[in-house]
């Protein structure tokens, strides 16, 4: 694999039947390209928390991810409400999760902390009213 891949997905608002359906399938991918097993984990776990996110709390957006022999990097761009405090929402337990959607088992408030424990970098754009960009690299031993 000398090449990058490129994989892209649309998330839908709200759309909690088909919420990890993106990160399921870059496991997969991955997997059939041959990437080590501890770098693949640490994809699925900050990708789907990724994803989750932006059903929750955006409407939606945009997964891209590539893959080449060094590296994944995956970016999330939503164009949900922006994160206010950055800072407070990479506390774990902090949520910002509806009642409705704690209900269904989301929100527990360790997306952001997961997303950054489980990549090698992530850097946060975010505006409010216009939307977040999160970008993740997991390196690939």
């Amino acid at each position: 694999m000398g090449d990058v891949i490129t994989l892209n997905y649309t998330v839908k608002p709200d759309d909690f039947t088909r919420a990890g359906e993106a990160s399921s399938n870059v496991k997969n991918t991955l997997k059939q390209l041959g990437i080590p097993p501890a770098a693949i984990r640490k994809v699925s776990i900050a990708l789907y928390e990724g994803e989750i996110n932006m059903v929750i709390h955006a409407r939606g957006g945009e997964i891209t991810v590539e893959v080449s022999p060094e590296e994944i990097r995956m970016v999330l761009a939503d164009v949900g409400p922006g994160i206010p405090d950055i800072e407070l929402a990479m506390k774990e337990g902090y949520s910002t999760a509806p009642e409705e959607i704690r209900s269904l088992g989301f929100g527990a408030g360790m997306g952001l902390s997961n997303m950054k424990k489980y990549s090698d970098s992530m850097d946060i754009q975010t505006e409010l009213g216009v939307g977040t960009t999160i970008s993740m690299v997991v390196r690939v031993m």
